[in-house]
């Protein structure tokens, strides 16, 4: 499979939300129930352009929820919206700590391709120190000019946490774990892990999802 077109620019109208949840193990399938059908009304959504529900692969009480806008005011809706409420308040009972919400604007958005039922997404939360944040910035802009040509990438963005912007995730989706293994020991993966460690403020975060249905 061939790579993915990168925008390699910065997407300043989207708004992007990234959120980790935790439940307890026993709520594991009735929170993804609720959390699909937040998923499937969000959808409907004026200014909602992609809204995904992920479960993190080995630990089945994780999920995360992959949400882009238009823009600011669409975003602000959704999150005043009464059903967005109603949904918190279900989810509330079986949860084992707070949601962890954060907003993003996208430094580096690329063409996304059509995921497939075996397909891998992988989110990684990179912390650059402040006063490397420029330099960490553009060592990962060129891991995704880098990554969209690796066989079997489906997306690869590159998102900015808009209140701390030396905090960042990566959004990954890979064909199959096969795909991700290789670009994991690929030559740029490599050389980008060794000029980020120097640059990092924390442990490199990355976690490894599925989307349910």
């Amino acid at each position: 499979m061939a790579g993915i077109a990168s925008a390699n620019a910065q997407d300043t109208s989207a708004t992007y939300v990234v959120s980790y949840i935790e439940v307890a193990p026993s709520s594991a399938r009735n929170a993804a129930s609720v959390l699909r059908a937040l998923r499937d009304a969000s959808r409907k959504e004026a200014g909602n352009t992609d809204f995904e529900i992920l479960q993190r692969i080995g630990q089945s009480q994780q999920f995360a929820i992959l949400e882009v806008w238009r823009d600011t005011k669409a975003q602000a809706g959704h999150a005043a919206a009464a059903g967005t409420a109603q949904s918190r308040d279900k989810l509330k009972p079986y949860l084992a700590a707070p949601i962890d919400e954060r907003l993003h604007t996208g430094f580096v958005v690329g063409q996304s391709k059509v995921s497939g039922a075996g397909s891998v997404y992988v989110l990684t939360h990179v912390d650059l120190i402040g006063a490397k944040k420029d330099e960490g910035l553009a060592a990962i802009k060129q891991l995704s000019i880098d990554s969209a040509q690796d066989a079997g990438i489906l997306r690869y963005d590159v998102l900015q946490q808009g209140s701390r912007p030396n905090h960042l995730t990566l959004v990954e989706m890979w064909r199959g774990k096969t795909a991700l293994e290789k670009h994991e020991v690929a030559a740029h993966t490599r050389k980008f892990r060794e000029l980020l460690l120097p640059m990092s403020g924390s442990l490199y975060d990355q976690r490894l999802y599925r989307a349910i249905n």
